[in-house]
C-alpha cells in the first residue's frame, strides 16, 4: 500500500486494512491498526509501519482501546518476522543476559539464519540481537519507572549479571540505571556557550561524552537544554569544556575534516543505527536518504524513517544528518535551516578538494 492509501484506510477506519500496517501518532507516542475508533489524528503527525514491533522500536506504545499488536498480519513474510519477534521476547525471561543466536531463533520458527537476518533486519531495520537488546532495556526502564529497585527490575528484564547491565547502560540509558530510575535526578551536565561561524554555539556533556550540540540564541539554547534533560543538574562550564568546544570550532572553520568526540547520546536500536551510519558517511560526501535507509534497513522505502532518525539527532554537527539529501539532489531539511547545511556540506568538500590537492 501507498501512505496515501494507508492514509485513507485510517480516515476511512477501514477494517479491511487491519494486519497490513499499524500508523503511530508523534504527538501521543501510540500506535493503533487502522480501524481503531480513537480520535483521527493530523496527518502531518502520522507515520506509518508494516510491524506493530517495528513500530514500538521507533518508540510507540501500543493502543489499549484497539490493541494493535494482538492482530495477525495478512502477509506470512511479516507474519514470520513477527514470530521472530514473540521468539525474542520470551527469551528475556531466561535472564541469561544475551540474545539466541541465528542458529536457535531458526530452529523456532524455520528458514536459514542468514535468510532470517536479512528479512528480519529489512522490515525492522535492525538485527534479531539489537531488536532484543532495545527489548531488555525497555523491561529495564519500565520496570524502574514503575519502582522497582535496580537488582529487580534488572532480573526481570533478563540481565543475568550486573556486569551485563552495566557496561551497557551508560550509552544506552545516557546514565547509570539508578540514576535513571530517579528521572536523570543527580545526573550533571555542563555546558558551554560560544561564538562559531554559524552563530551561537552550545555543546553540553556528561562525564561520559557529549550529550547535546545545538545552534541558536542563548536563552533558547539552554531552555532546549533543560527541557531534553529536565531533572539533571545543568551548570555552565567553560573550563572542562573548553577543548571540545575549540574542536567543534575547528570542524566549522575547516581546520579539520570532522569533529571526532566521545558521545553520550540515548535513543531507540533504530536510532542508533541511522546514526552509526551516518557516522561512516566521510567528510565532503553526500547521499540520499533512500540509499541510508537501504544500508540502514536493507529496504530503500524506509527512508522517512530514516529521515526522523536524522531529525532526532542531538549532536547533530558530531553526527553529521547534514550530509543527506533528497533524491533530486535538494537539500531537504534540517534543523537549524537549510543556509547552515549548505555551509557545512561546502566547508567539507573545501577541506577535500584542498587535502586532495
Amino acid at each position: 500500500m501507498t501512505d496515501s492509501a494507508r492514509w485513507q484506510a485510517v480516515q476511512d477506519r477501514d477494517s479491511a486494512a487491519d494486519g497490513r500496517f499499524v500508523y503511530a501518532v508523534t504527538s501521543t507516542g501510540i500506535y493503533c491498526r487502522p480501524s481503531c475508533a480513537s480520535r483521527r489524528p493530523r496527518r502531518h503527525n502520522v507515520r506509518f509501519f508494516e510491524l506493530p514491533e517495528a513500530a514500538e522500536q521507533a518508540g510507540f506504545r501500543s493502543c489499549k482501546r484497539c490493541r494493535p499488536r494482538d492482530e495477525a498480519s495478512l502477509d506470512p513474510t511479516i507474519e514470520k518476522v513477527r514470530r521472530i519477534c514473540h521468539f525474542l521476547d520470551a527469551s528475556l525471561d531466561d535472564a541469561d543476559g544475551g540474545a539466541p543466536t541465528l542458529a536457535e531463533i531458526a530452529a523456532a520458527v524455520g528458514g536459514s539464519p542468514h535468510h532470517l537476518q536479512r528479512t528480519f533486519k529489512r522490515h525492522l531495520g535492525v538485527t534479531p540481537r539489537q531488536y532484543a537488546d532495545a527489548r531488555r532495556l525497555r523491561r529495564l526502564k519500565e520496570g524502574l519507572k514503575d519502582g522497582e529497585n535496580v537488582t529487580g527490575a534488572m532480573y526481570d528484564a533478563g540481565y543475568g549479571a550486573a556486569s551485563r547491565l552495566y557496561e551497557r547502560s551508560n550509552g544506552q540509558l545516557g546514565m547509570t540505571p539508578a540514576t535513571y530510575a530517579k528521572g536523570g535526578k543527580g545526573a550533571r551536565i555542563g555546558y558551554a556557550i560560544t561564538d562559531s561561524p554559524l552563530g551561537r554555539l552550545m555543546v553540553a556533556a556528561t562525564a561520559s561524552g557529549v550529550c547535546f550540540l545545538s545552534l541558536g540564541e542563548d536563552r533558547h539554547l539552554i531552555a532546549e537544554l533543560r527541557h531534553d534533560y529536565p531533572l539533571a543538574e545543568i551548570v555552565a562550564d567553560d573550563i572542562v569544556l573548553g577543548d571540545w568546544v575549540r574542536t567543534v570550532i575547528d570542524y566549522l572553520e575547516g581546520a579539520i575534516p570532522h569533529p571526532n568526540l566521545p558521545l553520550d547520546v540515548r535513543g531507540t536500536a533504530f536510532q542508533r543505527r541511522v546514526w552509526e551510519e551516518l557516522m561512516r558517511i566521510p567528510a565532503g560526501v553526500t547521499t540520499t536518504y533512500s540509499e541510508l535507509a537501504e544500508r540502514v534497513s536493507g529496504n530503500p522505502e524506509a527512508r522517512r524513517a530514516v529521515a526522523r532518525g536524522c531529525a532526532t539527532n542531538p549532536v547533530s554537527l558530531v553526527i553529521p544528518c547534514h550530509r543527506v539529501l533528497r533524491e533530486d539532489g535538494g537539500l531537504g531539511g534540517y534543523r537549524w535551516g537549510l543556509q547552515r547545511k549548505q555551509a557545512l556540506i561546502d566547508g567539507e568538500r573545501r577541506h577535500r578538494d584542498k587535502d586532495a590537492a
